[in-house]
């Protein structure tokens, strides 16, 4: 007896639900998207009148394998005991970032309500102070490109976000929501910023407009979502006879807070287990603490000891010490009720110790630079002020300092001369160095300094 034959995931094959008309446009066609936000629309009861038109980073790899699809892909939820599949139509379609007249061709619809964006930390391009990095080359080339015409292609999110805005002012299209879905804290005032400096560079007038006709949302975003690999679609295929160029494997947990107006509608994705409140903030700080500082502390840490996922990691009982020890001083800071905090750590040991969730501690690590200000600063800066040296804390400052000096995962960050520049010269050096690009007024902090380098000697020491 013959297999049966396999048959390419789309439509036209038989697989989905008819595409919906586009009422949000997405940037950013990676893993997490289409677990997170693209899931949560794909289960609102009105689905169907919500389609995605998603565009890609720089590269066009993404729109490449899901156009033959349809949009379709298989989403694999990897709990500790099975898989289950689920085919996600909510993408109508998909364009390489490239494909600018598209882009301003949606933004010109009044049935457009929604822009959303995960485009990582780095696609900001926020400069020291928090504000737009007007030195940035591809900021000066989009800035330029716009002020010769307003229809050009630009390259950069706040180039590509102000370009859609100002096709959406001259067609009369009216009001819309443009909301951050990335893992950033306040996402939603961060890109408030950039936007709007940007907006300045090009046509000040078109600020006024922002402020009458846009809404800038803020959430916090949750699923553990890791890179797709070859086995998961040959269990795609072996599980459902459907050839998946591009399915993805999750997590069964998922959280999705949001705050904001949508002045032209949403999907019901609090039907769909979203939560809408009034402040994300206490969220957004349990989780950018416990799960991403925690990650980032196993990126860093429990590379140098040799393990290669979170799974692997959170299994070694020295690692779990650690993060335990870091969550402690974390939850000090963290303005929610005692027993939720509880309950939540929790619930973190049981997805990380997930064995069917390879979480690749080399693909949290990237971009350290970005992430550790946001992750592990704040509690570090709090415990200083109330007269404390956070072991915890001070730990993932020292694995970071050993990382940028080749123990553990590769460094691949955004700033990356800059930052393999720290790590020069002695080991107290590079602490010093670290210190200081991280916040000026930490060097300055003998004690500090100084249980920073001796947890970077031990790591050293376990490293071998």
């Amino acid at each position: 007896m013959t297999s049966p034959t396999p048959t390419r995931l789309s439509r036209a094959s038989g697989y989905g639900r008819p595409a919906g008309p586009v009422r949000i446009v997405h940037l950013g066609v990676g893993n997490f998207f289409r677990a997170h936000q693209a899931w949560y629309t794909e289960h609102a009861p009105d689905a169907a009148e919500w389609g995605i038109a998603a565009f890609t980073g720089r590269s066009p790899a993404m729109a490449d394998a899901l156009r033959p699809q349809d949009g379709l892909y298989t989403l694999i939820t990897r709990g500790t005991d099975a898989d289950s599949y689920e085919v996600v139509s909510s993408l109508t379609a998909v364009h390489a970032a490239a494909e600018h007249d598209a882009f301003l061709e949606y933004l010109r619809s009044p049935a457009l309500a929604i822009v959303t964006l995960t485009v990582t930390e780095a696609g900001y391009l926020r400069g020291a102070d928090g504000h737009l990095d007007l030195a940035n080359a591809g900021v000066t080339a989009d800035v330029e490109a716009l002020l010769g015409n307003t229809t050009a292609a630009v390259a950069t999110t706040p180039g590509r976000i102000v370009a859609g805005l100002l096709a959406r002012r001259a067609a009369a299209a009216g009001p819309l929501a443009v909301v951050s879905c990335d893992n950033l804290s306040h996402n939603g005032e961060v890109l408030t910023t950039v936007v709007s400096d940007f907006a300045q560079q090009v046509d000040p007038t078109l600020a006024a407009w922002i402020d009458e006709n846009v809404a800038f949302g803020t959430t916090m975003v949750d699923r553990i979502t890791p890179a797709t690999t070859e086995e998961h679609k040959a269990s795609v295929l072996a599980a459902t006879g459907a050839v998946d160029a591009a399915p993805v494997p999750t997590e069964p947990f998922s959280e999705w807070v949001i705050q904001g107006e949508f002045p032209n509608g949403r999907p019901a994705w609090d039907a769909a287990g979203a939560r809408i409140v009034d402040d994300v903030a206490p969220f957004e700080r349990r989780k950018l603490a416990l799960l991403n500082g925690s990650h980032s502390l196993l990126a860093y840490g429990a590379t140098i000891l040799g393990h290669e996922t979170v799974a692997d990691a959170i299994g070694d009982p020295r690692c779990l010490a650690w993060v335990e020890q870091w969550w402690d001083e974390a939850c000090a800071h963290i303005p929610l009720p005692a027993a939720d905090l509880t309950a939540y750590r929790q619930a973190l040991l049981e997805r990380y110790r997930n064995p069917n969730i390879r979480h690749a501690l080399a693909q949290i690590a990237s971009d350290g630079s970005l992430k550790i200000a946001v992750r592990i600063l704040p509690t570090l800066r709090a415990e200083l002020a109330e007269g404390r040296v956070p072991i915890g804390a001070v730990r993932a400052v020292a694995a970071w300092v050993q990382h940028l000096r080749g123990l553990g995962a590769p460094v691949r960050d955004v700033r990356g001369s800059e930052v393999l520049a720290l790590a020069a010269g002695t080991l107290e050096d590079s602490v010093a160095a670290v210190l200081a690009f991280l916040d000026s007024d930490l060097v300055g902090d003998d004690r500090l300094k100084a249980a920073v380098l001796a947890q970077a000697l031990e790591l050293a020491e376990l490293a071998g």
